[in-house]
């Protein structure tokens, strides 16, 4: 049997689920950009290729015992494309958060669909001034569990007394939705927005057994915005804002990546390319992240510093995550290239 210290514990339990408060998808890692399907169900197959297919790990809150962890992945297709170039496409992401000498851990398994449509002439299109709307739709599981036995709280709450009542797992469903609106605004400047919400069903997750149970998780709301916007051949700015909104509770996402490709290729999706960016979190977190872009893979590592006072509480380890992601080649003909915006989404 583990001893543990039963404040560390409460610490803990606070961390994890204060997160998922805030964070209608848990979208507490910081590049957000790398999972698409969390950040909006819309962004379901909104890529130039056949398949998207990506991963995510992230290591934080290291001073907590057991540190912070999330692993995700995802992948996501069209599956239906008209001859006017329209789409339908779908999408499956399953993420997994662990903590503590208690294994306090949240699963989630979501599948998306989103339909496409394109805006344009035929001149438009050619003048990369064409348009895509986009609405999307995601239900899924969810999982939430923690081990009491594993526990020791010392002679001030014998047996975890002070934890009774507490459920081992409870299991629910869940509902979003999403939509965005995808312009080019020319060959050198283009930009996405989209808005979405999340727990539409308002399903119930307590793990308290005798409180809370009539209560389910409140509806949470986001808006986004990135944009590509290339300065010379080589370099882009593609800055990106990120709102959500839980009932009293917001939190704004800023920041830009720059963008230099290396090595040129005659197809600018095979370019070499080279990424840094710096983010700022309202009020508590700033990060940087940076990587590489090689064909069409695309490896990012992201490192995030808490502000005072949460830099405290986690011994000032901050938190660290790699990204990886490929998109298979395209089999539209050039005249219908999706409208991408922003590489972000």
């Amino acid at each position: 049997m583990k001893h543990y210290n039963l404040s560390r514990f409460c610490l803990s339990v606070l961390l994890i689920f204060s997160f998922q408060a805030l964070f209608a998808q848990d979208i507490h890692y910081i590049q957000f950009d790398a999972t698409p399907l969390a950040v909006n169900p819309a962004f379901t197959g909104m890529f130039d290729g056949n398949m998207r297919v990506s991963a995510l790990y992230r290591n934080q809150w290291a001073s907590v015992t057991v540190p912070y962890i999330t692993y995700g992945a995802s992948v996501d297709a069209p599956v239906y494309t008209d001859k006017h170039g329209n789409y339908l496409a779908a999408g499956l992401q399953v993420y997994k958060d662990e903590a503590g000498d208690g294994n306090l851990s949240n699963f989630s398994s979501m599948a998306s669909v989103a339909y496409h449509k394109f805006f344009g002439s035929a001149k438009k299109i050619k003048d990369n001034h064409s348009s895509e709307l986009g609405i999307g739709l995601q239900a899924g599981y969810f999982q939430k569990s923690i081990d009491i036995t594993s526990m020791f709280f010392g002679n001030a709450y014998p047996d975890g007394n002070y934890w009774l009542g507490l459920g081992n797992s409870v299991n629910y469903y869940s509902v979003n939705t999403g939509l965005c609106f995808s312009q080019g605004l020319g060959s050198k400047f283009n930009y996405t927005v989209g808005l979405s919400g999340y727990n539409l069903t308002q399903p119930h997750d307590a793990m308290l057994q005798t409180q809370n149970k009539e209560v389910g998780l409140d509806k949470s709301f986001s808006g986004v915005f990135g944009a590509n916007w290339m300065v010379t051949g080589r370099l882009s700015l593609r800055p990106s804002v990120l709102y959500i909104s839980k009932q009293e509770l917001t939190a704004v996402i800023v920041g830009n990546e720059f963008h230099y490709v290396v090595i040129k290729k005659q197809a600018n999706k095979n370019a070499t390319s080279v990424f840094l960016g710096g983010w700022y979190r309202t009020g508590d977190v700033t990060s940087i992240t940076a990587g590489i872009e090689f064909r069409r893979l695309r490896i990012g590592m992201g490192y995030n510093y808490n502000i005072k006072p949460l830099n405290t509480s986690d011994g000032s380890n901050g938190g660290f995550e790699v990204s990886v992601r490929y998109i298979g080649p395209s089999r539209l003909s050039s005249s219908r290239k999706r409208v991408i915006p922003s590489n972000s989404f």
